[in-house]
């Protein structure tokens, strides 16, 4: 007969439970969430924020979730989750890091049965979303820098010139980390020509006017894309652009809306081009004189498919190396 005892059953190992960090976007819409955060919330057995103020808050609890204002350390969030439970914790913009450095450290020192941890974004970025970011740090620098403050359109206007001419040498030079840079630069004159315009006591307009101003253009001029007509070749797309431009503008001449403030040769450039669309025949000015030959070489460029100017400082730059090597540099 065997008389040998059943060996005892193997300890179960404590169920350590589950921490789940919740992040959002504050370039998203409170209480726009994905579904699977949505369903982690639901689920949780506590849902935990630091920051009392945070914007999801108020639509959280408007959905039926209660969430505790704690800031827990990590070896209570531990503690919290003893026994399978669930803690979900709403992150705050800076991302919680005092907690997820803590709880690193106790996963590191191997003498504490850590939960499972998990990181849920809980609402993505859009593209374009860092321009509210733009738009918010434009806001607060207008309101506390003592030079932006006083800034009008006429002050800045001269450097909106200037961040053309740097974005127009980057792409010529071809450096990407410049041309990004220089593009930001253009950005920003746009941004903060808007905001100054909020504070117009007779004609205010914002950053939201501007862009929907644009959006609405585009969608105009582009029937090919958004409307029923049809194009298959850039001839056809400027027709539509053209077209659609002459019945918003209602000009009385082709000349009109060209700014006479360009540079020469881009002006010339210019009005050769609203000629030569129009179809018109305009003899050039039977003058004697250097700005007469350069009206003249100016036209013949543009009937040439060349950008007087871009060739012009392609020459200049020719010029400037020739300089550059005779001088022995």
């Amino acid at each position: 007969m065997n008389t040998t005892s059943p060996e005892p059953p193997a300890p179960t190992a404590p169920d350590t439970g589950r921490i789940i960090l919740l992040t959002t976007s504050h370039r998203v819409a409170p209480g726009l969430l994905s579904w699977p955060a949505w369903q982690a919330l639901r689920s949780a057995d506590r849902v935990l924020c630091a920051d009392g103020a945070h914007p999801q808050l108020p639509y959280l609890r408007e959905a039926g979730t209660a969430v505790d204002e704690a800031a827990p350390t990590a070896q209570e969030l531990v503690d919290a989750c003893a026994g399978g439970r669930t803690v979900v914790v709403v992150a705050t913009g800076e991302g919680e890091p005092a907690l997820t450095d803590g709880l690193a450290r106790l996963a590191g020192s191997g003498r504490v049965a850590m939960p499972d941890l998990e990181l849920l974004p809980a609402s993505y970025d859009l593209p374009g979303a860092r321009l509210l970011d733009l738009v918010q740090v434009m806001d607060r620098i207008r309101a506390e820098c003592p030079w932006s403050s006083r800034k009008t359109h006429e002050g800045l206007a001269k450097y909106a010139i200037e961040e053309a001419y740097e974005l127009v040498e980057a792409i010529e030079d071809g450096d990407r980390d410049d041309l990004r840079e220089e593009l930001g630069d253009v950005l920003l004159q746009v941004v903060f020509h808007a905001r100054i315009a909020e504070e117009d006591p007779d004609a205010p307009f914002s950053i939201d006017d501007v862009a929907g101003g644009i959006v609405a253009k585009l969608i105009r001029r582009h029937p090919h894309v958004f409307g029923d007509e049809s194009a298959s070749t850039p001839e056809e797309v400027k027709e539509h652009w053209l077209r659609t431009k002459a019945a918003e503008k209602r000009r009385d001449s082709v000349t009109d809306g060209i700014p006479l403030g360009q540079p020469g040769l881009a002006l010339a450039a210019k009005l050769s081009s609203r000629v030569r669309t129009a179809g018109l025949e305009v003899p050039l000015p039977k003058v004697e004189g250097i700005g007469y030959d350069l009206l003249a070489l100016a036209v013949r460029a543009e009937a040439e498919g060349v950008d007087p100017e871009a060739a012009l400082r392609a020459a200049g730059r020719a010029y400037r190396d020739a300089i550059r090597e005779t001088e022995g540099h």
